[in-house]
């Protein structure tokens, strides 16, 4: 009998298990990198959009007359303060329909409910771009690197503090946005909660759902106006806001945003409007018009 064929396979069992003994000591693959913002994206913000103002109509598109600041739940603070606007710095008896507008009407607590145009674009691939025709502003919403999406167990304002630490207060403030996902929950969500914590209302996600919507929380804001007639808010003011695309029934794309504005100085509870915008072909309709800072 010859030795050979055993030799053979002698080799072949031993080179199998120095293989399969590598494979065992060696290191996990390093998980893939998180996808960037602009290739992570729920929903598609870019191009040119027009405001559309259906809901409270009066109060944005012209000038509400001085004192009225009904639906706005100002604290005494703020009343006092939206009670100095001086009608005379907007075109005297005429202020209501004036073309004259006030910067601080623009700022990123009130931009989005602005009867204003919109051009939308990614500048890198963690930085969308929001730049209005009227009131001449410019917003940035920044992504955090490696985490383009919203942790569901962690309010976004704790999320995003980190990321604002340390800015540098403007009319626009700085901005953190996140992509959030729906989520469908498991009935026993309320026993385990997430990563081994109990407790009531910590719910564990069964799986993610298609869709969802851009969140953006916004601080490091100056004083600016939740209304053009000096309706005021504070430096402290924080802004959460949600932007939800869709389709109506003609094929027109639209997105709407929900805007809670957060101010402990001037606020007795958060501020909720939302504001709805259509998307336009392209953006021959755009009509710069600047602002200014009046002295009152």
């Amino acid at each position: 009998m010859s030795l050979r064929p055993l030799a053979r396979s002698a080799a072949v069992a031993a080179a199998l298990l120095l293989s399969q003994a590598g494979l065992a000591g060696a290191p996990p693959a390093p998980p893939a990198p998180p996808p960037d913002a602009q290739k992570a994206a729920l929903i598609d913000l870019t191009g040119n959009w027009v405001s559309v103002t259906g809901q409270d109509w009066r109060y944005r598109m012209i000038t509400p007359a001085k004192g009225d600041y009904r639906g706005v739940p100002l604290n005494p603070a703020g009343r006092k303060i939206a009670d100095t606007f001086d009608p005379a710095q907007y075109g005297g008896d005429k202020y209501q329909t004036s073309a004259i507008i006030d910067c601080r009407a623009y700022g990123g607590a009130s931009l989005l409910r602005m009867p204003t145009r919109l051009r939308i674009n990614w500048v890198d691939a963690n930085t969308l771009k929001i730049e209005s025709d009227w009131g001449e502003q410019t917003r940035v919403l920044n992504f955090i690197p490696n985490r383009p999406f919203a942790d569901g167990y962690q309010p976004l304002a704790m999320q995003a503090q980190g990321a604002a630490a340390g800015k540098t207060p403007s009319l626009q403030g700085y901005s953190v946005a996140f992509w959030e996902q729906p989520y469908r929950y498991t009935a026993s969500a309320f026993d385990r909660g997430p990563r081994g914590g109990g407790g009531l209302g910590a719910l564990t996600a069964a799986a993610q759902q298609p869709g969802g919507n851009l969140a953006v929380v916004t601080t490091a804001l100056t004083p600016g106006w939740l209304r053009r007639n000096g309706v005021p808010y504070s430096a402290q003011t924080r802004v959460i806001e949600r932007f939800q695309t869709f389709q109506d029934p003609t094929g027109a794309q639209w997105f709407n945003v929900t805007i809670e504005v957060h101010d402990p100085e001037f606020l007795n509870t958060p501020f909720i409007t939302t504001g709805d915008f259509m998307k336009e072909p392209d953006g021959a309709k755009w009509a710069p018009h600047s602002c200014k800072v009046a002295s009152n």
